[in-house]
């Protein structure tokens, strides 16, 4: 029995159409399958900026950086000091007591910098610190509302284009937090 080519391309049509309507019925799951009420939605920007116990944190950074910020002060008003003290200096030393002092000068600049610099990440990670221990409580209070409310899945606001007021989960962790966690302690930044 011998086929026509038109006979092969209906046969080869026939499997490739039987094949997608298969594999659309079996990897799709069907819409009325997902319910809207499994997914939920947390803005993370307003849980970080209104709630107590980060600005609580941020109230104590700021008090560290102010205090930092005195020292470095009085460090940079004896630099000043210096430099001009060097200033005057220079007609009167020889140019290598000259150079030799401005050496000393510079590493007293560099000190001074570094100095800056270690302060700066000791802030940086005392404020890191301070905020996992709230991310930390406000993950399992969304794990709570979300086994709660038996959804799957929680997104981010920013993630999002459009959604239903109701899937908004944002203030109950807001109320929550600030009812569990109000005030977290920063460590203080040594040197």
């Amino acid at each position: 029995m011998r086929f026509s080519r038109y006979t092969w391309l209906s046969v080869i049509l026939g499997i490739l159409i039987a094949t997608n309507v298969m594999a659309q019925n079996t990897a799709k799951p069907s819409a009325s399958k997902v319910r809207h009420s499994q997914i939920l939605i947390l803005n993370l920007l307003d849980v970080r900026r209104s709630s107590t116990a980060v600005k609580h944190i941020r109230e104590q950074i700021a008090g560290f950086r102010k205090g930092f910020q005195a020292d470095i002060e009085k460090e940079e008003s004896a630099l000043r000091s210096a430099n001009q003290g060097l200033v005057k200096k220079r007609t009167i030393l020889s140019p290598e007591a000259f150079a030799k002092e401005r050496r000393e000068f510079e590493q007293r600049v560099v000190k001074v910098q570094k100095l800056v610099q270690k302060r700066k990440q000791q802030l940086d990670k005392a404020k890191i610190e301070a905020m996992l221990r709230v991310e930390k409580h406000m993950n399992g209070i969304v794990s709570d509302i979300a086994k709660k409310r038996q959804a799957s899945l929680v997104l981010r606001r920013s993630d999002i284009v459009l959604a239903a007021r109701n899937l908004d989960i944002t203030s109950i962790v807001l109320k929550r937090l600030n009812k569990e966690l109000i005030k977290v302690p920063v460590k203080k930044p040594i040197d």
